[in-house]
């Protein structure tokens, strides 16, 4: 379980600023603003004090625990605080820093992959954005605040994902939790979809994907979370340019588009193709579960939308099933004109009434 990130009781920012503008300094300022109220540890040797609270030279100079530590420093000294970290007995650590695989330093990736095995550091990163839990105010990020809700967004690209926020925080679409997991050394998309399988908080979840790391836990996982809430998700890289260009950004590589379509459905993921999309999808789903079967009745007042509406429902995989005559003797109250077969026609002075009594008949 990763708790001790997205649940954390005490935060050590490796790298905090006072310097407003340096990264930081503004997550240092997010966690402390956003009301967090477990213990907040600011470390750098440079400064004696950060907002209120006491800094340390090194992770090690804290007196407490440390559940969880946010690394903002340049990549080349990341092994070292690492190894800092896990002695500490640091579980959560999550890197801000890039200059890893996504450059082609795929050695020092490495290398901090094994240090944290060595200690049992769970990594989210390198080349991220980090992580917010609005239920428990907590925001270990770069990216804006975002308001309250129950909707989960998980992201490879930390930038798409900070987009995301700050439309989130315009239109105050509340969000659950928020994770960008860059380079993915280490957490990767099934371990938070897993994680989020079991939030209560998140109702929906949201995927950005460049690529996988393992196709075939993912499309497990997915397919077990999507049979208990609503898995919508975005592909990226799905042409030639766009796999090139997703390999330069987080050091991934992007598979076929169709091979993620038919990943998709088989996992059971709602794909969408663009964000103003995801959120309209998000907030339907949010406020109207996925429907438990397949078989679909349609209650028109025209014949014309309800041959369009049929098309589309066949062309998604729905049934338009014969009206059963059970439920036709149960539609009598209807007047002759109407049409009792699904789709079931009410003609075109249909009243309120006409249909209350029809929708509470089916």
């Amino acid at each position: 379980m990763l708790d001790f990130i997205f649940n954390a009781k005490s935060i050590a920012v490796i790298g905090a600023s006072n310097r407003p503008g340096k990264i930081g300094f503004e997550i240092f300022r997010n966690i402390v603003e956003g009301g967090f109220q477990g213990k907040i540890y600011p470390i750098n040797p440079k400064i004696t004090e950060l907002m209120g609270h006491t800094c340390y030279h090194t992770i090690k100079d804290v007196p407490d625990t440390v559940d969880l530590a946010v690394i903002v420093i340049p990549a080349p000294i990341v092994p070292e605080v690492l190894e800092q970290c896990g002695e500490k007995g640091v579980k959560g650590v999550i890197i801000i820093s890039a200059g890893f695989s996504e450059v082609g330093n795929v050695e020092l990736e490495n290398k901090i992959v094994n240090i944290a095995k060595k200690y049992g550091i769970r990594i989210v990163g390198p080349n991220c954005a980090g992580i917010v839990n609005t239920h428990q105010n907590l925001f270990p990020t770069i990216e804006v605040r975002p308001p309250k809700g129950f909707i989960a967004f998980v992201s490879q690209s930390g930038a798409l994902g900070g987009a995301i926020l700050m439309k989130a925080k315009e239109e105050q679409f509340g969000i659950s939790i928020f994770a960008s997991y860059g380079n993915a050394c280490d957490v990767n998309e099934s371990d938070i979809l897993e994680y989020l399988m079991e939030d209560e908080n998140s109702k929906v979840v949201v995927i950005y994907i460049e690529a996988v790391k393992n196709g075939r836990r993912f499309i497990k996982t997915s397919r077990k979370l999507s049979l208990k809430k609503p898995l919508i998700g975005i592909k990226a890289g799905k042409t030639e340019a766009g796999t090139r260009a997703v390999a330069s950004h987080t050091g991934s590589l992007a598979g076929q588009e169709k091979i993620y379509e038919a990943a998709f459905k088989q996992a059971g993921i709602i794909s969408v193709e663009d964000f103003d999309e995801m959120f309209d999808v998000s907030k339907v789903l949010l406020h109207q579960p996925p429907a438990k079967g397949d078989k679909i009745a349609i209650i028109t007042n025209s014949g014309g939308p309800a041959v369009m509406l049929t098309d589309a429902c066949e062309a998604f995989g729905l049934k338009i099933r014969p009206t059963p005559e059970e439920t036709k003797k149960k539609l009598s109250f209807l007047p002759p004109v109407c049409s009792l077969e699904n789709p079931i026609d009410l003609v075109a002075d249909a009243s309120y009434e006409r249909y209350r009594k029809t929708l509470e008949t089916l």
